[in-house]
């Protein structure tokens, strides 16, 4: 499949466009120079229609989209929980968490770290996050997106993964946060747009040309295995999604991980105005989750009907993408390419702000500010390009991508979100108990994993996170805290604004309908 003269005109269109209102929105009155809270987190500046679009576009990339879409045509709208289930945790994050994490004005998951328990569990961290946003995230949206590339253009995966690569670089290197923050609503709308017109593409040419909801309906008869959100234990991909843990069980841990504890996640929120702007930014951010297995699961269900004997899942987006008619080819894939750069940008920004933040400046203290963006900027750089170097490696021999994804961290969440959830909730934690956990939670997943095969992963997650806890409750026990806390963690503000209630209820209602729906 090649681009048609339309299509390029359109991708080239996206491509000066966005790069110009990235440097327009990242530049500096009165030719300023940028400090760290500038470059890190955008002067703590951003609105809540900023924050909520960013969190969205830093969440949805290659690996959502290719990756996903590949979940739905194996599994079927059962994947969307992540999507849903993430919704409704947006809001917990935004009731509960963010409070404490806005009162002591962080810049880092890390730094809370320190500032809770230890300098050491801090670095261990920070280390730890490094390698997994370097070697699982970054080279999960560079293998993936060039994949898709390569099936869109014929472009061959390289040449197209280090395009992708320098692109983004080019795009969020001068300007930081800032500059992916504020571009992102443009990013989510042409990543929305495009993902609406490959489902209704989709299920127009299912239907016949009887329309969009005749095709949907067509949809769920011919292949109705694939419209169940809980999964009974006798479905073939019960393991990936075992039944009610995906609402009461190990998916809990995995999105208050990921949505709650994630620097490049929870980055967007720490540069808000203020609380009620983060908040509202929350609920934004959940109402488009909603939205999103529309345009991501639903045209992997739909490549089943459309084309039934692809060679591998994560060949599902890209293929619907080739019964597109010039024009609308270019604008879907300017808008696969948009959600690409867009969580690039935001997972470099992060890169650099623990690489700067949490390591550099805890061994050089003085550093100055002009310095601490200039650092940053080369961690930014140097990790995208090993990023590039080992994608394929990496990432060139699986199937579903979205599932390795997910089964990787899924070795360290648990302790994670048990240091974290401990250390904001009971001021008893010590910081032994925390590192303790934190090694726990890799160690016996690595039991489970190896000597009970059968334990599907979201399960193992769960019971790996409670006996984290039980470890690190056990240890703080018998254990003494010698440190006074250097956080606050009373006198928290928990009060959210009628909107954020309003909101929250609405989501709610509408995940009940959902999953009542197709249970």
């Amino acid at each position: 499949m090649i681009l048609g003269s339309l299509d390029l005109a359109i991708l080239a269109v996206y491509a000066v466009a966005i790069f110009s209102l990235a440097q327009w929105v990242s530049r500096e009155k009165d030719h300023r120079q940028k400090d760290a809270q500038d470059y890190f987190l955008a002067g703590r500046s951003l609105p809540w229609w900023a924050i909520g679009t960013s969190l969205i576009a830093a969440n949805i990339s290659a690996e959502q989209i290719i990756g996903m879409s590949g979940s739905g045509y194996v599994i079927g709208i059962g994947i969307a929980s992540y999507e849903w289930m993430g919704g409704l945790t947006l809001l917990v994050v935004g009731k509960f968490l963010l409070p404490i994490f806005l009162k002591n004005g962080i810049y880092t998951m890390p730094e809370f770290l320190e500032r809770r328990y230890s300098p050491a569990v801090r670095t261990v961290m920070a280390v730890f996050w490094l390698g997994v946003y370097i070697f699982v995230n970054l080279t999960s949206i560079l293998w993936l997106g060039a994949t898709a590339v390569h099936a869109v253009t014929g472009l061959a995966v390289q040449p197209a993964l280090f395009a992708l690569g320098l692109f983004a670089l080019a795009y969020a290197l001068y300007g930081g946060l800032k500059a992916v923050a504020l571009t992102d609503i443009v990013q989510v709308s042409l990543l929305v747009l495009g993902g609406l017109v490959i489902s209704c593409t989709a299920l127009e040419r299912i239907s016949g040309g009887t329309g969009i909801i005749a095709g949907f309906h067509e949809l769920t008869m011919r292949f109705p295995d694939k419209f169940h959100m809980i999964l009974a234990p006798d479905n073939p991909n019960y393991k990936d999604l075992p039944g009610l843990s995906v609402l009461i069980g190990g998916m809990w841990v995995m999105n208050l991980s990921y949505w709650g504890f994630n620097q490049y996640i929870i980055q967007r929120a720490l540069a808000a105005k203020s609380t009620h702007e983060a908040q509202t930014g929350m609920v934004l951010a959940a109402f488009l989750k909603l939205l999103l297995p529309v345009i991501i699961v639903l045209p992997g269900i739909a490549a089943l009907a459309l084309a039934p004997k692809l060679g591998r899942p994560d060949e599902a987006y890209p293929a619907l993408m080739r019964l597109l008619p010039p024009g609308l080819l270019g604008l879907v894939f300017a808008a696969l390419i948009a959600a690409i750069i867009a969580s690039l940008g935001s997972k470099i920004n992060s890169i650099a702000t623990i690489f700067t933040m949490d390591l550099y400046r805890s061994f050089r203290p003085a550093t100055s500010q002009r310095s601490l963006v200039f650092i940053g900027r080369c961690a930014a750089a140097v990790s995208l390009f090993v990023a590039m170097l080992t994608a394929e490696p990496l990432l060139g021999n699986f199937d579903q991508a979205f599932q390795y994804i997910q089964e990787f961290t899924g070795f360290f969440t648990p302790g994670i979100c048990a240091i974290f959830l401990l250390g904001m909730f009971w001021p008893r934690t010590t910081s032994a108990a925390a590192m303790a956990a934190a090694i726990a939670s890799a160690a016996l997943s690595a039991v489970f994993k190896l000597f009970w095969p059968a334990l599907p992963f979201m399960d193992r997650v769960g019971l790996v996170f409670l006996l984290c806890v039980g470890i690190a409750v056990a240890l703080s026990l018998m254990g003494t805290r010698r440190r006074k806390l250097q956080v606050q963690l009373t006198g928290i503000d928990y009060a959210t604004h009628a909107g954020f209630n309003v909101g929250a209820a609405a989501v709610v209602a509408i995940l009940i309908a959902l999953y009542a729906t197709w249970w």
